[in-house]
């Protein structure tokens, strides 16, 4: 048997653009996003120079948690479009030489899912959900005392119903646990995999992906005991096992969210048999500091190495502060925790961190997740607080600004109503926002559009080949990669001072201009040609 060829393997350096299709373009008008949008930008998406793209889910859904709650997988959101338009978007990207990756929430689905209808009614379907009898003298206490993974431990995940039974939903009680030691529920979702997989989708992306196995007692949750009641459990190996095998008929790959502390059991679920990829939330989370940037950097590609799987790397996403904003801050990391309104932020600062953020994270061997606008330079919006839709915003009690400053609708055209996105977006766009207009940046060969763009064209050359640091001053990060015609070097300053550049012969691309003397300002990043 041959060695796989590059096509095969596109998936391990691949640059994925995440595609949140309700603020990516309007295409008939009424100010959500939708696949008739994205469709009329594949263009674009081609000339950025992208690999794939992943969607956040655009399935039939309520909407209670920003289409994670899914009511049917085989329909298409009415608001987004049809599967009809699904399958011509998957085909259209596809001759472009773009790939399609879906979005699959395994663990739950929403509260209007025909199942649980079904099991609200007293059906057999109650067996694939979690209903127990709750405890105290009338089972007016819930079966036990889980903590919430959507708000903490304040959460309540059960919800009792009105003939005293309750249900399990680690998240929003809109967003039922399914029972994964019930055969169905393992049927139901490979045939979903199969689904979309005819369909031409190249990949998918697991939510929550170490959470769907639960400890059939359903235990009182005790901090530190191992096995944990519904994190990392061992049967999901014996599910991702089943799961590739689907994959591999269709050369299809997944990339599962896996949020685990510990590096060597994160590693088993990219052993050859299981999972192709997972993402890496050490990066994203990580400040502007030199030392906390390399640490992360090298914990990532230690993990990595056992299995032999590729890292990925990422700066931003729906979930998450726009990376302009969050690296124009005195606390340029992230945490769910520390969000607050009025947080004071330095744009150009943190435009020039994010130009430099970019050069470095498409330089590091593995995949590379970008979250659209990211490539305008979109700083994180200010929603007034009237027209805040996230309910992470409202579960806080109103302390917390939520996730939609990063979901604002982008901004296209500059001279067109509102910014080229369509209708009146669905969130408002801040006044201004057309300055952001991809139509601008695309004829300005000094903007963080062009900057991706040229970025894209020469990151080819860097392969999956391995990373060698170079001895630096304190506060500069520089590597060496094995290129395509000789070795490249990513050099990212982050200290105060200007820095001498390795000794190279050709300078291939910079996040901002050398000084007269020919050294690497503070926050500039280049590559070179060794």
């Amino acid at each position: 048997m041959g060695q796989p060829t590059h096509a095969q393997n596109w998936w391990r350096s691949a640059v994925i653009y995440q595609v949140y299709v309700r603020s990516f373009a309007d295409g008939d008008g009424d100010g959500t996003g939708d696949l008739a949008g994205v469709r009329a930008k594949l263009p674009y998406l081609a000339e950025l120079g992208v690999d794939a793209l992943w969607f956040n889910p655009w399935y039939l859904s309520p909407m209670k948690d920003g289409g994670y709650d899914v009511a049917d997988y085989r329909v298409i959101d009415p608001a987004f479009g049809t599967l009809a338009e699904a399958e011509k978007l998957i085909a259209e990207a596809k001759e472009l030489g773009i790939r399609t990756l879906v979005d699959i929430v395994p663990n739950h689905v929403s509260d209007q899912h025909s199942w649980f209808r079904a099991a609200l009614a007293g059906g057999p379907e109650r067996e694939l959900f979690h209903f127990r009898p709750g405890r105290g003298e009338h089972g007016e206490l819930p079966p036990n005392d889980w903590p919430s993974q959507f708000a903490g431990s304040a959460e309540p995940v059960w919800t009792r119903l009105p003939d005293g039974t309750w249900y399990l939903h680690l998240f929003t009680p809109e967003q039922p646990d399914l029972n994964w030691a019930h055969p169905a529920v393992r049927q139901e979702h490979e045939e979903i995999l199969r689904f979309w997989f005819e369909r031409g989708v190249a990949g998918v992306r697991i939510d929550s992906a170490a959470l769907l196995a639960k400890d059939p007692d359903l235990p009182d949750f005790v901090e530190g005991r191992d096995p944990h009641p519904y994190v990392d459990r061992d049967e999901l190996h014996d599910i991702y096992r089943s799961w590739r095998t689907i994959a591999d008929a269709y050369d299809g790959i997944f990339v599962g969210e896996v949020w685990l502390p510990d590096t060597e059991r994160f590693a088993r679920y990219l052993r050859p048999d299981e999972l192709h990829t997972a993402f890496n939330f050490s990066f994203l989370s990580c400040p502007w500091d030199a030392g906390r940037l390399r640490t992360s950097i090298d914990e990532t590609l230690a993990e990595h190495a056992p299995v032999g799987a590729p890292a990925t790397w990422v700066l931003c996403n729906h979930d998450v502060t726009r990376t302009v904003t969050r690296y124009g801050r005195a606390d340029s990391g992230f945490d769910f925790a520390t969000k607050a309104f009025g947080i004071p932020t330095d744009l150009a600062l943190g435009t020039r961190r994010a130009r430099a953020g970019a050069l470095l994270s498409l330089a590091l061997p593995g995949a590379v997740y970008l979250y659209q606008g990211e490539e305008l330079g979109l700083p994180e919006a200010e929603i007034p607080r009237d027209r805040i839709q996230d309910p992470m915003h409202f579960r806080s009690g109103g302390t917390d600004p939520g996730r939609d400053g990063c979901r604002v609708p982008l901004p296209w055209t500059a001279d067109a109503p509102y910014a080229g996105f369509g209708g009146e977006p669905w969130l408002p766009q801040p006044s201004g926002w057309s300055a952001y207009a991809a139509d601008l940046q695309a004829a300005d060969p000094g903007s963080m559009l062009s900057l991706y763009r040229a970025a894209l064209t020469i990151r080819p050359e860097f392969g999956d080949g391995p990373l060698t640091w170079l001895h630096t001053p304190e506060g500069v990060l520089a590597f060496a990669r094995p290129g395509q015609e000789g070795r490249l070097l990513c050099v990212v300053n982050l200290a105060d001072a200007p820095a001498d550049l390795p000794a190279h012969s050709r300078l291939l691309l910079g996040s901002g201009p050398l000084d007269p003397q020919g050294r690497l300002p503070k926050d500039t990043a280049v590559w070179l040609r060794g």
